[in-house]
C-alpha cells in the first residue's frame, strides 16, 4: 500500500510531460514564425530582383 500512495504523491512524471508539452508548443511557435518570415523574405528578394531588371 505505501508503493502505491508514494506513487500518487509522486509528481516527477508530471512535470517531464508537462516540460515536453511546452517544447512542443514552442516548437510549432518557431516553425510558423519561421514559415511566415521566409514567404516574407522571399517576397522581398523577387521584388528587390524585379526592379534591378527593370532599370
Amino acid at each position: 500500500m505505501k508503493f502505491f500512495n508514494k506513487m500518487l504523491r509522486d509528481e516527477q512524471g508530471a512535470t517531464a510531460i508537462e516540460y515536453g508539452l511546452i517544447a512542443a508548443l514552442i516548437a510549432v511557435a518557431a516553425i510558423t514564425a519561421m514559415s511566415s518570415l521566409g514567404d516574407t523574405l522571399g517576397n522581398t528578394f523577387n521584388q528587390v530582383s524585379d526592379e534591378m531588371e527593370g532599370s
